[in-house]
C-alpha cells in the first residue's frame, strides 16, 4: 500500500494492526526461485495450510509451502485466536438439519483440534500464551441457549447452562463450555512454520518427487494458476512450477473453482479494537450471536492485558462506510468497560458456506487430486485444525467418519437453498447495481483525501483514490475474478470486490483472493489539486 495511504483514518483509535503482527516478525523465508516436484503443495500459511502440512510431513510425505504474503500474515495473523468448540448457536443447527451424528462429529474434531495444538506446543516447545479458559455463549433468548445447551450436550461435549452471564454486560441466559483455550495465533504458526521448513534440505532445484529434502516454506510466492491432474502443476507469479501428486488450497476461497463454490459461499468482514482498560480483564471467552454479533476475549502481552472486542460484521464490499463500524464498536466498548486506550484497531475476512459446515475435502470435479480447505465462517481456529489433521487422512487414502460432513461435494439441499438462492441472488444484483452506478459517477475534483471512488473512463469504470498528499491513484474497477466492480473500503483504504471478496490496495495491488491478478493502473487524469 503506499505510504500515504497508512495514516489512521479520520479519528479511529489505536495501530491499524491485530497485535499478532504487531511486532516484527521472527522468521523469514524466501520466495520460491526454482522448479519443485514433491507429493504434496500446500497453498496458503494460516492454521488450515500449516497445520495440512505439517501433519502430512509427519507422515512422511515431502511438502512445500507456498504463501503470497507472510507466515501467518493473513485471516489467522487477524483473528481473535480462540480456541473453542463453541461456534455460536450451531448445534442445534446441525442436529436439525444434518442430525445428532453430523453435530458429534462436528463437536469431535473440534474438541480434538484444541488438544492437537496443546501437544504441539508441548512437543515443540512454543512460547505463544496457550491457557485453557472456559468460552462463554450469551443472549437475550433462553430458549435458543438451551436448544443450543440440549444439543451440545447429545454431541457429547461438556456444556453447562449458568446464570452467572458475563460481567461487563446483562443478559437474560449463557452457556459455559469449560476447558477451551486462548493463545498467540502467529507465534504458534511460526514454530509449525520452522518445523516443517528444518525437516528437510530445501536447497537446489530437484524434479524427482517423493525426495524428503525437497520440503520447505516459501513467501511471497503468489500462485497464480493451479492445473489438476496425476500429477498436478502450480504455477508463480515469477514463472516458477511447482509439480506435485497432491495440492490443497488452504487460501479462504479456493484459485480453483471445480465445484461452484462462488454459489454456495460468501465472504464477510469483520472488527476488532484492543482495548486496555482500568481494573481486572475478563477472564474468559465471550460470544453474543446475532446481526451483529459480539466477541470478547483477553491477550496478555509485555504491557499488561488488553481486551479484544470484536463484531460488526457484513458482506464484503457491501458493509457501506467502513470507518462507521469501528465508530459503532468502540461506542459498545465503552459503554461496558472502563477504557484507558485504545491500542490496536484491525479488520479480518472469512467465508460463510450456504449450509454453516466448512468445506474440506476434494476441490471438485476433474480435481480428484486438489484439495480444499475454506468456509470457516470465523471459527477457523480449531476448524483450521482439523482440517488439516482431515486432508492429511484423506491424501492418505483414509475416509474419517467426518469426512462426508465436511465434503466439498456434499448435497444438502435443506439447509443450503434458502441462503443460496439468497447469496446468489444478491450477487448478481450486487452486478447490475454497481455497474450502473458507473453510469452516474462524480468527476475526480469531487473526491477527498482519503477518499476512493468509481469514475467513468471511456466505456469501462475507473477506481480513484486520493491519497493524504492529495496524489490520485487511478486503476482498473473491474474486479479480475468475475469482473464485477469493486467498491472503496475507507477504514482500510482498499478496493473490495462486493460479489466475492477480492481486495486490492489503492494502487491495483491484491490483498486477498479469490482473484489471482492485481488490478491494472489507469491513467488518474489531470494533476491532482494538492490543496483539496
Amino acid at each position: 500500500m503506499p505510504e500515504p495511504f497508512r495514516r489512521p483514518a479520520d479519528d479511529l483509535p489505536g495501530e491499524p494492526v491485530s497485535p499478532w503482527l504487531a511486532s516484527p516478525l521472527e522468521a523469514e523465508y524466501d520466495p520460491l526461485e526454482s522448479n519443485r516436484s514433491v507429493d504434496a503443495a500446500v497453498v496458503g500459511a494460516g492454521i488450515a495450510g500449516l497445520s495440512t502440512a505439517l501433519e502430512l510431513r509427519e507422515r512422511g510425505k515431502s511438502v512445500v509451502v507456498l504463501e503470497r504474503d507472510r507466515v501467518a500474515a493473513g485471516v489467522t495473523g487477524k483473528s481473535t485466536a480462540k480456541l473453542t468448540s463453541q461456534h455460536g448457536q450451531i448445534y442445534d443447527h446441525l442436529r436439525r438439519e444434518f442430525g445428532r451424528e453430523a453435530a458429534r462429529h462436528y463437536a469431535s474434531v473440534n474438541e480434538r483440534a484444541i488438544d492437537i495444538v496443546e501437544d504441539r506446543i508441548d512437543d515443540l516447545g512454543i512460547d505463544c500464551g496457550f491457557e485453557r479458559r472456559p468460552s462463554y455463549l450469551y443472549g437475550d433468548e433462553p430458549d435458543a441457549i438451551e436448544r443450543e445447551a440440549d444439543a451440545a450436550a447429545m454431541a457429547g461435549l461438556e456444556a453447562t447452562e449458568v446464570r452467572s452471564v458475563p460481567p461487563f454486560e446483562r443478559a437474560a441466559a449463557a452457556l459455559r463450555f469449560d476447558d477451551q483455550a486462548w493463545f498467540h495465533p502467529r507465534r504458534y504458526l511460526l514454530a509449525l512454520a520452522e518445523e516443517i521448513h528444518e525437516s528437510g534440505d530445501v536447497n537446489g532445484d530437484t524434479e524427482s518427487a517423493g525426495s524428503a529434502g525437497e520440503t520447505g516454506v516459501y513467501e511471497r510466492t503468489r500462485v497464480t494458476d493451479v492445473t489438476p491432474g496425476n500429477p498436478c502443476r502450480l504455477r508463480t507469479e515469477r514463472g516458477q512450477t511447482v509439480t506435485a501428486e497432491r495440492v490443497v488450497l488452504a487460501t479462504g476461497y479456493p484459485i480453483l473453482d471445480r465445484a461452484g463454490y462462488f454459489t454456495r459461499m460468501h465472504p464477510k468482514r469483520s472488527y476488532v479494537l484492543g482495548l486496555r482498560i482500568r481494573g481486572e480483564p475478563p477472564s474468559a471467552m465471550y460470544y453474543r450471536p446475532g446481526e451483529p454479533y459480539r466477541s470478547v476475549r483477553t491477550h496478555h502481552d509485555r504491557e499488561g492485558a488488553l481486551v479484544l472486542v470484536g463484531g460488526e460484521n457484513h458482506k464484503t464490499g457491501q458493509g457501506g462506510p467502513t470507518a462507521d463500524r469501528y465508530r459503532r464498536l468502540e461506542r459498545w466498548a465503552r459503554e461496558r468497560f472502563p477504557v484507558e486506550s485504545i491500542d490496536y484497531r484491525w479488520s479480518t475476512q472469512d467465508y460463510v458456506t450456504a449450509d454453516r459446515v466448512p468445506f474440506v475435502g476434494r476441490a471438485g470435479v476433474a480435481a480428484e487430486n486438489v484439495f480444499v480447505a475454506t468456509g470457516f465462517r470465523g471459527w477457523g481456529m480449531t476448524n483450521g485444525v482439523a482440517a488439516g489433521r482431515l486432508l492429511a487422512r484423506l491424501i492418505d487414502g483414509e475416509h474419517p467418519p467426518e469426512a462426508d460432513l465436511f465434503d466439498p461435494l456434499r448435497f444438502t439441499p435443506k439447509p443450503s437453498a434458502a441462503d443460496a438462492i439468497t447469496e446468489n441472488a444478491d450477487a448478481a444484483s450486487q452486478f447490475a447495481t454497481d455497474w450502473l452506478r458507473t453510469l452516474f459517477a462524480p468527476d475526480l475534483e469531487s473526491i477527498a483525501r482519503g477518499e476512493g471512488r468509481v469514475v467513468r473512463d471511456g466505456p469501462k469504470p475507473t477506481a480513484v483514490a486520493r491519497d493524504a498528499n492529495g496524489d490520485l491513484h487511478a486503476v482498473s474497477a473491474i474486479c479480475p475474478h468475475t469482473y464485477c466492480v469493486v467498491d472503496w473500503n475507507d477504514a482500510e483504504c482498499s478496493w473490495d470486490c462486493p460479489c466475492h471478496g477480492s481486495r486490492f490496495d489503492p494502487d491495483g495491488t491484491l490483498l486477498e483472493g479469490p482473484a489471482t491478478d492485481d488490478l491494472p493502473t489507469r491513467d488518474a487524469g489531470p494533476a491532482s489539486d494538492r490543496d483539496r
